[in-house]
């Protein structure tokens, strides 16, 4: 059995080379296998190995300051989810090419899983407006899943997202609107620039559908989640969808 993760920290890195050189030795040594991004802006990779090795090399992480706080998600798998390691240094650790949408000034509100389930079970938030669920992620990932009666928007990368929000803007006004992605990587931007924007009744959700799969489970949630590596998509339960298929982008 495997053990995956998915992670990402945005904090300032100074010496992204430097980081990026001591994670990919650290994940060689550990023989993990996935994908590493290391930017300015934070860090953001996908992994699997051993659940020892796992819990070894995030120990390691975690030791240094600035990760300390690394959002991390766990899955399993009876195959190797990855077949080599890639650890490389980026603009950005999630592409999004906007200037006022960075997480280092600072995070959009979130609401918790638990509290997205209350709101679904009734179509309001705690304040009475209605809820709209907006998925952040590209029209290939929506293939395998969303929440029921989410809005999607017809784009194939996170940086066409600005103008599909803009098309939609009237007519979330009046709501509270949660955006949501894989991890919750892209909503940590998609959220600002939309809140930068003047749209100031949008939150995004904390830990993106993994983390509400890991916490509540798939309530209000059809289908799967696409995930980063050869699992393709992942259940409510964690567990691989077998005969998923398609391709992406980010967390």
């Amino acid at each position: 059995m495997y053990a995956s993760i998915a992670a990402y920290r945005f904090v300032s890195i100074e010496d992204p080379r430097a980081v990026a050189d001591a994670i990919r030795d650290r994940a060689q040594a550990r023989a993990l296998l996935g994908s590493v991004l290391v930017a300015g802006e934070g860090v953001n990779l996908f992994l699997a190995g051993t659940a020892d090795d796992i819990a070894g090399f995030l120990g390691w992480l975690r030791a240094d300051p600035r990760l300390a706080d690394i959002e991390v998600k766990h899955s399993s798998s009876a195959t190797r989810p990855f077949a080599r390691l890639k650890v490389k240094v980026k603009a950005e650790i999630i592409a999004f090419r906007r200037d006022d949408a960075s997480p280092l000034d600072g995070r959009a509100p979130s609401v918790a899983p638990e509290i997205l389930a209350r709101w679904i079970e009734r179509g309001t938030d705690d304040a009475g407006r209605r809820l709209v669920l907006l998925d952040t992620r590209n029209r290939e990932e929506v293939g395998h899943g969303t929440f029921a009666g989410a809005t999607t928007l017809p784009i194939d990368n996170f940086t066409d997202l600005p103008d599909a929000v803009d098309a939609l803007r009237d007519s979330l006004a009046d709501a509270a609107v949660v955006s949501f992605c894989t991890g919750g990587i892209r909503c940590e931007k998609a959220a600002l620039w939309m809140q930068a924007r003047g749209m100031d009744n949008v939150l995004q959700l904390d830990g993106g559908i993994l983390g509400y799969f890991e916490r509540v489970g798939g309530h209000g949630y059809d289908g799967g989640c696409f995930v980063f590596d050869e699992r393709v998509a992942l259940a409510p339960d964690l567990s691989a969808m077998a005969d998923a298929t398609a391709s992406g982008e980010g967390a």
